[in-house]
């Protein structure tokens, strides 16, 4: 837990100043079930020049209408509501035409709610534990359109990610699976589990091998790199180009592939069995 514990550092390689949209503060939407929460959340926030509360929600289900109405440029998720959970709103709100950026509030606790918000386009994980200063500096990351996981931390999620969602031999039971009881035949649930878990990774792969083949030899090898955890400057020395050309190409990237941060490029790249 403590390699994650930083998942609220630096995205890149500079740090991140004042925030503000178009001259203005950024706008902040907290969504929570726990008055507590929001109330914390809202009085950290409110003492903070360049950042600027418009609004709370108490459920995933209130969302949509409450972005619609306050328009912010980012929104503070919980993950666990009673009603519709942040991942499933987290879904919704990327999928909108001009999208505001999402910060999920986790304890980091599930591996496979982590993985679906970065693949909804998440931009980042906030521990609820956070000391305020940097809760500040994750909200003016992502309004910047920078990721809230440093290099190290997507290098430890991947890891995750490649112990729980590998593709599994036909007949075998996913990682962490129960193994079959006393009668069970090869259609039975273990085994049936086993089939829908490589189906899924092999089509995952199948599709990030098409994204990735558009790519030119280049920004292949920096995706790769993104792919295995590196920073810019250790991308900049690895493949012999300044740390202002790496940051163009992850640019170029996230465009290419139509992604909203570097953790979803590295996710894609292990998808495609490139690490």
């Amino acid at each position: 837990m403590a390699a994650v514990a930083g998942v609220t550092g630096v995205a890149g390689d500079t740090a991140v100043g004042p925030g503000d949209v178009g001259g203005r503060p950024v706008r902040v939407l907290i969504v929570d079930d726990d008055a507590l929460v929001r109330a914390g959340l809202s009085m950290i926030l409110g003492g903070v020049p360049d950042l600027l509360v418009v609004g709370e929600a108490a459920d995933g289900d209130e969302v949509g209408a409450a972005v619609a109405a306050h328009r912010p440029d980012v929104v503070l998720m919980d993950i666990r509501m009673p009603r519709v959970d942040g991942l499933a709103a987290t879904e919704a709100l990327r999928a909108l035409p001009e999208p505001p950026e999402v910060l999920v509030l986790t304890t980091f606790d599930a591996d496979d709610h982590v993985l679906r918000a970065l693949r909804a386009g998440a931009g980042g994980f906030l521990l609820k534990d956070t000391p305020p200063a940097e809760i500040v500096r994750a909200i003016r990351r992502v309004a910047a359109g920078e990721a809230t996981l440093s290099p190290t931390v997507t290098r430890t999620l991947i890891q995750h990610v490649t112990a729980a969602h590998g593709v599994t031999s036909p007949g075998t039971a996913p990682a962490g699976a129960a193994a079959p009881g006393p009668g069970a035949t090869a259609g039975g649930t273990a085994t049936a589990g086993g089939a829908a878990s490589a189906g899924a990774s092999m089509a995952r792969r199948d599709r990030a091998r098409r994204l990735l083949a558009g790519l030119t030899e280049r920004e292949r090898e920096v995706a790769v790199a993104l792919g295995q955890g590196r920073t810019n400057a250790e991308i900049s020395a690895e493949l012999f180009m300044s740390v202002a050309t790496v940051k163009a190409y992850v640019s170029r990237l996230l465009t290419k592939l139509d992604l909203n941060n570097r953790v979803q490029v590295a996710l894609l790249v292990h998808d495609a069995g490139l690490v």
